[in-house]
């Protein structure tokens, strides 16, 4: 599979562009990013092609992975669909419900495949974990806590100068990878509320289509000594926790190219698909409404 990147940032150079160099299964063609020295400046470090017009390389790939904004990504990723590009996409999808219908609207009209990177669902332990969770079934409550500190004193972040980051804090930016290990497991969410806390942090209190409850605490101003993650589910079976990560985004993202690679050959969606990065968008957009009106937000 050929495949370019659109997108020069960090996330863009630290992890997408070294795995895209890396991966055994795909033809790393080229980059195309909104600053064209940082273009050249990423594609040179990786052996290809700075192209400067983005349908040339769309002309160019069979795919594309895509590290920009929330509010970029779906135009570019809709005219990726247009030209037949499977799509390795970032969350969230959107920062808008519309912007996101049309993104799912796009891949299913075009029938090209997509992936979701949400990392902890290509997680190495984690994404098995969840997979016989949901097999098990009966959980009552879970937790999901996403404490980050990238806005922090003293954090030495490299996404602090990132504009969307500090505009929609972490409701935005971690509450998709808080969903992506909840839903799957307790099933879709019905309803959510949401509380503001201290700086950009929320808290969520999610009802499941499945009778399950949970809640979600997420910060991108947490202390450094108080940031972390983690998962916790209780029912019949007990009280289980997700497993520590203990390795970066890049072997993550190995496995997402692997689930784009396998979708697209057998034409059967992944479970995180474009549909589901826009479920996620429609439930962040109800959260949104909740803390606006101060009351719960039916999302279904």
């Amino acid at each position: 599979m050929r495949i370019g990147l659109l997108g020069t940032g960090p996330w863009a150079e630290r992890v997408h562009a070294p795995v895209l160099a890396e991966h055994p299964g795909i033809d790393f063609v080229g980059v195309w990013g909104r600053r064209p020295e940082a273009a050249e400046s990423l594609a040179e470090a990786h052996g290809v092609r700075a192209y400067p017009d983005v349908d040339a390389l769309l002309a160019d790939v069979d795919a594309v992975s895509i590290a920009l904004p929330p509010g970029v990504q779906p135009d570019l990723a809709v005219r990726a669909a247009q030209a037949g590009c499977h799509l390795l996409l970032d969350k969230p999808v959107a920062l808008t419900v519309p912007d996101a219908r049309r993104l799912a609207a796009a891949v299913a009209r075009h029938e090209v495949a997509s992936v979701v990177f949400f990392t902890v669902r290509f997680g190495g332990e984690q994404g098995p974990w969840l997979e016989k969770q949901a097999e098990v079934g009966g959980w009552f409550t879970g937790r999901s806590d996403w404490l980050g500190s990238v806005f922090a004193p003293g954090s030495s972040s490299p996404y602090a100068a990132s504009p969307w980051r500090e505009e929609k804090g972490a409701l935005w930016d971690v509450g998709p990878h808080a969903l992506s290990v909840l839903l799957p497991v307790l099933g879709d969410a019905t309803r959510v509320t949401a509380a503001a806390g201290p700086r950009d942090t929320v808290h969520l209190v999610l009802r499941h289509e499945g009778g399950a409850s949970s809640t979600l605490a997420l910060s991108l101003t947490a202390p450094v000594e108080a940031g972390g993650t983690g998962m916790e589910l209780r029912g019949s079976a007990g009280v289980v926790h997700l497993p520590e990560r203990g390795e970066g985004p890049v072997r993550a993202l190995h496995r997402a190219v692997d689930a784009l690679l396998d979708s697209a050959r057998t034409g059967t969606p992944h479970p995180c698909d474009a549909a589901f990065g826009l479920r996620v968008v429609e439930i962040l957009a109800g959260a949104e409404q909740s803390l606006a009106t101060g009351g719960p937000v039916d999302v279904r």
